[in-house]
């Protein structure tokens, strides 16, 4: 018998065989069918309904149907579940062959896009985006913080999945303010990369709400030009507590009341990613370690009193004993490979301090007064001595070649020598006052601020290269001389300083929104007034700032907005810094004039809620000060010689792509310039296109089975040669392409039952997740390492970010 035959015989069989069994199981069995509504009677697709305790299972159709065999002569129950939804049993006895009809309503609990939808009729009003804070524990991310989120909104863009950083508009990651109960936040000044970064401040565990807005925000926030992301903590009202362990580390926390009217909410976390961190093409011992702990206390002293005090200690420490780094790159007609072998370590520190007390004071039920007084602290240190020699040969492409792929001539061999001793202390601290009066179709709200810092800044590093034997720079020849020079060595590169600043900064604001409602539409007016001293420069900043929002009254939900208005940024340490490690006195702030119109529109599409987000934007820039971006360190020019613009589109849309989960996706368009001397170039900002997608779905059947995906894409950033004036700065370093996924199962849920004496009774959910970054395998490029042989020919030899890496995760609420 022939192969083709015996399969058809073979396939013949086994379908008369499966007829057989259906005909003989029909006998036995019943059908229940019918249809899953909600409240509204609208039915619900993919609905899962199952047999309690027993195998299979179906799902409900585009109009909610559903049939399911079902055994007969003996109690059963039926399940019907979705997410978002209440989950209903019914119990029944069927006879054999019978058909049963059902017809069941599930009541909506709470999904994630209608609480989003009442809540942002408040901030329809501005340039603010709710974000959901439940859904930062699903989202694949390797740091696992708010950050993650942010960078999936619309005009945000980042190229390196180790850090927290990111930019907005055109922005460089030094112009992002970061509000946590009204108590401004400080990242580290230091840190040169990812690896050293560690945990940012936010803790997402401790977080009950995120607001965020790219560009165009009011003026009781300043005093930065490009974004605000503004954080509240919970006020906990019973208690509850969560852990998370995971490859990467673990975190825990603890809320709850002791009395009526004393609150705590508590938080650690530990993080190590030397897992992770061995996949980049520097192998060698990385030891990084990173640990933070945060408390936020509450007491009520009456109805009108209450206070409130935020602490945090962070220690960050970062090890690394490089070893080796081969590193292939080039093109496929020209391809080459680096060799090093390293000696030596570097080891860096940060230690961050930050206390807060607020208390507030309610006379009214319209008016409201906070006063806060808080401080932080930073300590800083790194320190590297870390040698290496290197060759640099060029690699076989010929695909019919016995040797392809391997090093077929030398090109050239060297070796460079680089050490560090920089530490930093740095104080800051703040008293302010802020106050609300709401009134009717009024809001009134102001604040003063006294600011207080003190900075002292040591440098300490430089770098030896040499090539083929050769130092660089490379002293002027002379063989044959009977008087040779005795020149000194050479450095490639040196710093050597000390500095100290010191300075206060007075700030305040007013501001008033109008609210007008009629028959036709509502229109809201916010104006406000924002200024700012510093006695370090002596300059006197005022702002004006205005929003308006129209939403007509049509079949349309749609709200138009503009604002604009101006934004200052006064020089932080960092911008006052130098490419010498010398601070510039004198320096102004930077200003910017924006103005961005937008709307946003609420629709239904297959049944299920949508919102779509679109805002264009302008931002002309003077008193700019130049710098340059190598990984996460930012080099000041100290300069105001330079203005320039931003201009671009934001799209996002949200909603339920799958029923009862949100998803979105948001596409940003940009272009960035500076003018330096009379030539327009790009920022070092200047992603033109940035494209990123979060999407959520669960399996069918299974709806404790979730998947989470996120897909980043954004276009090249310019860079160039190191210590090469701002004009040569032109090349573009290729596109950053990521896709992480997650996959996670419910282990415990609301419907989960134990016995009293089991010791799992106490959670409330549980989920165990398996996550993969950088599905693709996309050796994406953060930096690069440039190489420069005797002829002084450079090569750019790229710093890839992590390859494909897993992750196994537990999480638990109680």
């Amino acid at each position: 018998m022939s192969r083709p035959l015996r399969k058809i015989v073979v396939h013949t069989f086994l379908c008369l065989l499966w007829l057989t069994a259906r005909s003989v199981s029909a006998q036995q069995t019943a059908v229940v069918f019918g249809r899953v509504t909600d409240t509204d009677q609208q039915g619900i697709v993919n609905a899962n309904i199952t047999l309690a305790g027993l195998p299979g299972g179906t799902t409900s159709d585009k109009k909610g149907n559903f049939e399911l065999q079902a055994p007969s002569g003996k109690k059963i129950t039926v399940t019907f579940t979705f997410i978002g939804f209440e989950t209903e049993t019914v119990e029944l006895v069927l006879k054999p062959g019978e058909r049963k009809e059902i017809r069941q309503t599930l009541t909506q609990t709470s999904t994630s896009l209608p609480s989003i939808e009442v809540k942002d009729q408040q901030l329809r009003t501005n340039t603010f985006n709710r974000i959901d804070p439940k859904t930062i524990t699903l989202i694949p991310s390797a740091n696992a913080g708010i950050e993650d989120l942010i960078k999936t909104m619309p005009g945000v863009s980042s190229r390196n999945e180790l850090s927290s950083t990111y930019s907005v508009r055109g922005g460089n990651y030094d112009e992002n303010l970061v509000f946590v109960n009204d108590i401004e936040i400080y990242r580290p000044f230091l840190v040169r990369s990812g690896q050293q970064e560690g945990l940012s401040f936010l803790n997402p565990d401790l977080v009950s709400s995120i607001s965020f807005s790219a560009g165009g925000f009011d003026a009781r926030f300043g005093d930065k030009m490009s974004s605000v992301l503004d954080i509240k903590y919970k006020r906990p009202t019973s208690f509850a507590g969560s852990f998370d362990i995971s490859l990467l580390g673990a975190n825990a926390h603890l809320e709850g009341t002791i009395t009526k009217k004393f609150s705590y909410l508590l938080g650690a976390r530990y993080k190590s990613n030397s897992y992770f961190l061995k996949g980049l093409d520097t192998k060698g011992d990385y030891k990084p370690k990173y640990f933070d702990f945060q408390a936020l206390l509450n007491y009520e002293i009456s109805k009108k009193w209450e206070i409130s005090a935020l602490g945090t200690y962070s220690n960050n420490s970062f090890k690394l004993i490089p070893q080796t780094r081969e590193t292939s790159f080039g093109t496929i007609g020209e391809a080459y490979k680096l060799t090093i072998f390293f000696d030596g370590q570097e080891v860096d520190s940060y230690q961050n301090w930050l206390g807060a007390l607020t208390a507030t004071y309610k006379p009214t039920p319209e008016l409201r007064l906070k006063f806060t007084a808080s401080g932080y602290q930073t300590f800083e240190y790194e320190t590297y001595d870390i040698s290496a020699e290197y060759w640099l040969g060029k690699l076989e492409v010929n695909q019919g070649s016995n040797n392809i792929g391997q090093v077929t001539e030398a090109l050239g061999v060297g070796a460079f020598l680089n050490h560090a001793r920089n530490s930093l202390e740095g104080t800051v601290f703040n008293l302010e006052h802020r106050g609300t009066y709401e009134k009717k179709n009024n809001l009134t709200l102001w604040g003063v601020k006294y600011q207080h810092e003190f900075f002292n800044y040591v440098v300490n590093e430089w770098e030896m290269q040499d090539s083929a034997g050769y130092s660089l720079p490379r002293p002027l020849d002379s063989l044959g001389s009977q008087t040779p020079p005795h020149d000194s060595l050479l450095l490639f590169d040196a710093i050597k300083t000390k500095n100290r600043e010191e300075s206060n900064r007075y700030s305040a604001f007013l501001q008033n929104t109008w609210t007008f409602n009629n028959e036709k539409n509502d229109v809201a007016l916010t104006a406000g007034l924002r200024s700012m001293y510093w006695d370090y420069n002596h300059q006197f900043l005022l702002d004006p700032r205005v929003n308006i929002s129209f939403q007509p009254h049509w079949k349309k939900d749609v709200v138009f907005r503009v604002s604009g208005g101006y934004y200052s940024q006064p020089p932080s340490f960092r911008e006052l810094t130098d490419l010498r490690g010398n601070i510039v006195a004198g320096l102004k702030a930077q200003r910017a004039m924006q103005v961005v119109a937008g709307s946003d529109l609420y629709f239904n599409a297959w049944g299920r809620p949508f919102k779509f987000v679109g805002e264009a934007y302008y931002k002309y820039i003077n008193n700019l000060i130049p710098y340059s971006i190598d990984n996460l360190k930012i080099r000041y020019y100290g300069t105001n010689d330079a203005f320039g613009y931003a201009t671009g589109v934001d799209f996002r849309v949200n909603g339920e792509f799958v029923k009862g989960i949100e998803s979105w996706a948001s596409l940003s368009i940009m272009k960035t310039e500076e003018n330096i001397n009379g030539d327009w170039i790009p920022r070092p900002t200047d992603q033109r296109v940035n494209l990123s997608i979060f999407f959520q779905d669960y399996i069918p059947h299974y709806p404790s089975w979730r998947m989470n995906l996120t897909l980043f894409y954004g276009t090249g950033l310019p860079f160039g040669p190191p210590n090469a004036p701002k004009n040569q700065q032109t090349l573009r370093i290729p596109p950053y392409r990521r896709v992480d996924i997650g996959l996670s199962k419910q282990i415990i849920g609301g419907n989960t039952t134990f016995s009293k004496k089991n010791p799992f009774r106490v959670f409330h959910s549980m989920w165990i997740s398996l996550e993969v970054f950088n599905l693709l395998q996309i050796s994406n490029t953060v930096s690069y390492l440039w190489i420069t042989d005797i002829n002084n020919r450079q090569y750019a030899v790229p710093n890839y970010l992590t390859p494909r890496q897993f992750n196994l995760k537990l999480q638990a609420t109680f």
